[in-house]
């Protein structure tokens, strides 16, 4: 025999929509606070410089003139490349740590 489903009572979804709005608004908060939160990452022992907020989007990025003076465009790019993959790896981890209590695993 199938197992029923007991409907929630109407005072039970007046409730629940209400937890769903809070969440909907602690997520929204929290999605407002990463976009204003930076993290800074470095490469090639601090040659590279990149700053990411928290919600994916470069503000900076400096580079080490004594980096240029060899002229080694090559190694120049890889830095960069491992600075910035560095940085938005760092970024999403501090949003899925700060969303993922709230979104109960969904994506963001």
């Amino acid at each position: 025999m199938p197992k029923k489903f007991n409907m929630p009572q109407k005072g039970q979804m007046g409730g629940l929509m209400q937890q769903m709005q809070r969440l909907q608004e602690q997520l929204v908060q929290t999605q407002e606070q990463l976009a204003q939160e930076t993290l800074v990452h470095t490469a090639g022992g601090g040659a590279i410089k990149i700053t990411l907020t928290g919600d994916q989007r470069l503000v900076a990025v400096e580079i080490d003139p004594e980096l240029l003076k060899d002229s080694d465009t090559e190694l120049l790019q890889d830095l960069i490349l491992t600075a910035v993959n560095g940085a938005l790896e760092a970024s999403r981890k501090m949003a899925a740590d700060r969303l993922g209590p709230l979104s109960g695993g969904l994506p963001f």
